[in-house]
């Protein structure tokens, strides 16, 4: 569709294009628009590209990152500031939909009929306060994860591990179970992840009847970096308008990793010196500005890539620290079969506490624990010498803990068509009294393979 651009905002030309990065000159320095403003541009075929402000230049120069494709812009086009940031529309008409960073609908349905538009770049409001309550809880129909990470409201969770360890098909378990059981809404940021994976997510969300609980913005694989960069923001203003309608919010980011990733293109291509090992010198900040926007009643779970396996990786630690809960995905427990392959041993969770869940859950929980790390030490010695060589007591805790980590497996919803087995959803009661049962030895006469892939005992 043939685009104007209008003659009365504060107009520059276009001096440079190198792929998504654009240099616009402007007349004079009153001219020059404010960083993070948006700059409107046509390319030759009458298309329209979204510029951002990164950075401002000698001789009235802005350089702007584009937020789609450069393709046919020309030298000397007409560039018109907005005069204002990037704004998406929000609003109970989002819900079911698919928007681009831009808050353009993608999905194919027409356009959202809203008036109501927030801007996505906002000063973080300090007086909003996280609200963590004992009494809290978020329930979310997974043994493992109500058992050793249980999620509380306004709470940051992140689900990491490397490629192919099941952090979406986790992700959108919770999603399932979640949204069915609470009174609630979800917005699901899709961040530089596969086209395949939103699009399967859409239509599953659909086929089990939730989409109109759910809000869904996508900066997809083959987008430029400014994209991928900022849809996260969009993301989160979609969250922060549900919050303020009085809802409990839900918001998945998949995959916060690739935000970073996307920003160090960004600072790669902005000409910047990355800092030793090959990231962006303003990681720390740009991690912090997104992490602390989440605030409030917003409980947010985020998948995190974790290049080559290698947890000390410096974004992977950058994202850590704003965590209350990490579960670590392990590649070893996949290759067993033990989904959702969380390794108790390697994640934590500064919610599991006496305070927070009480008493019976925070000893059942911590017994569990020792019994598995007891389990670590004594498969490895039974690797060299057997089973029959260990002490009574070693064979019981050993075949105990060999029921525990079968317990907590369990087959999901949204992966019944991969398994072959309907999807199971448990209560916290159910899952606390099947641990026990195997604590106390009360299930000590059945195999363990009968613990394997079930719901309650």
């Amino acid at each position: 569709m043939p685009i104007t651009i209008s003659r009365s905002g504060k107009e520059g030309v276009v001096i440079s294009v190198q792929g998504p990065v654009v240099d616009i000159k402007f007349s004079c320095i009153d001219d020059i628009p404010d960083l993070h403003e948006t700059v409107k541009v046509a390319t030759f075929d009458q298309r329209e590209i979204a510029l951002i402000v990164e950075e401002h230049l000698e001789n009235c120069v802005a350089r702007c990152v584009a937020l789609s494709s450069t393709l046919n812009l020309q030298r000397n086009a007409i560039a018109r500031s907005t005069g204002s940031t990037l704004e998406v529309p929000v609003g109970e008409e989002l819900f079911g939909r698919i928007i681009n960073v831009m808050g353009e609908p993608v999905d194919g349905r027409g356009p959202i009929e809203t008036q109501r538009k927030e801007r996505i770049h906002k000063e973080i409001d300090k007086s909003v306060k996280s609200d963590f309550s004992g009494t809290d809880i978020v329930v979310t129909g997974l043994k493992a994860v109500d058992l050793l990470f249980p999620v509380v409201r306004g709470s940051k969770t992140g689900v990491i591990g490397g490629a192919g360890c099941g952090k979406t098909v986790l992700i959108s378990e919770l999603i399932h179970n979640i949204v069915e059981e609470h009174d609630g809404a979800c917005v699901f940021t899709g961040i530089g992840e596969r086209i395949r994976e939103g699009n399967e997510l859409y239509f599953e969300f659909e086929e089990v009847g939730i989409l109109d609980k759910v809000m869904m913005a996508f900066g997809q694989m083959d987008e430029p970096p400014g994209a991928r960069f900022n849809v996260v923001l969009t993301g989160i203003t979609l969250a922060e308008y549900l919050e303020n309608s009085g809802r409990e919010v839900l918001l998945f980011m998949d995959n916060i990793f690739r935000f970073v990733q996307a920003g160090s293109e960004i600072s790669t291509l902005l000409g910047r010196t990355p800092s030793e090992t090959g990231y962006q010198p303003t990681l720390g900040s740009e991690v912090g500005d997104v992490q602390e926007r989440i605030r409030g009643s917003i409980s947010a779970f985020q998948a995190v890539y974790v290049p080559a396996d290698d947890i000390t990786d410096p974004a992977v630690v950058a994202i850590f620290s704003y965590l209350d809960a990490v579960m670590v995905l392990s590649r070893e427990r996949t290759q067993l079969g033990l989904y959702p392959a969380i390794d108790p041993l390697a994640s934590s969770c500064s919610n599991l506490n006496a305070a927070t869940v009480g008493t019976r859950h925070f000893e059942l929980s911590q017994e569990a624990l020792r019994i598995l790390t007891k389990y670590d030490e004594l498969r490895r010695i039974v690797a060299v010498i057997g089973i029959d060589e260990l002490s009574k007591a070693d064979r019981i805790l050993y075949e105990r803990a060999r029921k525990i980590q079968n317990f907590l497996t369990q087959p999901m919803f949204v992966a019944e068509s991969y398994v072959g087995k309907k999807g199971q959803y448990c209560t916290v009661n159910q899952t606390l009294d099947g641990i026990e049962k195997i604590i106390d030895g009360k299930v000590d006469h059945m195999n363990e393979e009968e613990f394997y892939m079930i719901g309650a005992i």
